[in-house]
């Protein structure tokens, strides 16, 4: 039995929602629930889940974009359950951020499982320091030393130099990067991109009209020196 993960629902259906409240409390799970989608991001905005299960076809909007938005703001794994069985749906559903996908009518066992799964902590490596003589950044703590001097990077900042240091000083394009820091699907386009190296520029260059860390390369994208 799982004991007080806050699990939201979102979902338009009010008997299959008492069902799957009936079922999760028995198990020990703490249920919240929201017919629309907007009322489901309202919670995400207020509170902290450990499992989101959504619909697709709500009132108020696609259930996609829901999951576009909920990426945003929480890392809670997304199981959708949906009467849309295509495999379109499904691949679209997963591209867009959902960690799963289960086809109404389900299993009631089949689901729980799936929660388990999605629950199970996932144990990744620290990253690594990003080192060069004139030049480290702590990931973890986002922090840059710059000759000495220490500066507090913003999680995209660092997002950026982890992506490049991960490229070992090959470019990366800027669709990539786009994809890496904002996610598939996002609004962001070219000028974001360059906004955010300006702004990380001018934390880790000596000198911002030369730089001589993170080099742009004209109509591909960027990359880390670290010579």
């Amino acid at each position: 039995m799982t004991t007080g993960v806050r699990v939201l629902i979102i979902e338009d259906e009010e008997q299959l929602t008492g069902m799957l409240q009936a079922m999760l409390t028995q198990e020990g799970y703490s249920i919240t629930s929201a017919r629309t989608g907007l009322e489901g991001l309202q919670h995400l905005v207020r509170e902290e889940f450990g499992v989101i299960l959504l619909d697709l076809g709500l009132p108020d909007m696609d259930g996609k974009d829901v999951i576009r938005q909920a990426r945003a703001i929480s890392a809670a794994p997304i199981l959708v359950i949906s009467a849309r069985d295509s495999g379109k749906e499904k691949v679209s559903a997963l591209d867009m951020g959902a960690n799963d996908y289960l086809a109404k009518p389900f299993d009631a066992g089949e689901l729980l499982a799936r929660m388990r799964v999605a629950l199970r902590p996932v144990h990744t490596p620290a990253p690594r320091p990003v080192v060069s003589r004139a030049l480290q950044i702590d990931v973890s703590s986002r922090r840059a030393i710059v000759n000495g001097a220490s500066v507090r990077l913003s999680r995209k900042e660092t997002e950026l130099v982890q992506l490049l240091a991960e490229a070992e000083g090959a470019i990366v394009s800027h669709d990539r990067i786009i994809e890496a820091i904002w996610g598939r699907g996002s609004d962001a386009d070219l000028m974001n991109v360059r906004v955010l190296a300006w702004q990380l520029r001018r934390k880790i260059e000596p000198d911002v009209s030369a730089p001589r860390f993170l080099i742009a390369e004209a109509g591909e994208g960027y990359r880390l020196n670290l010579d």
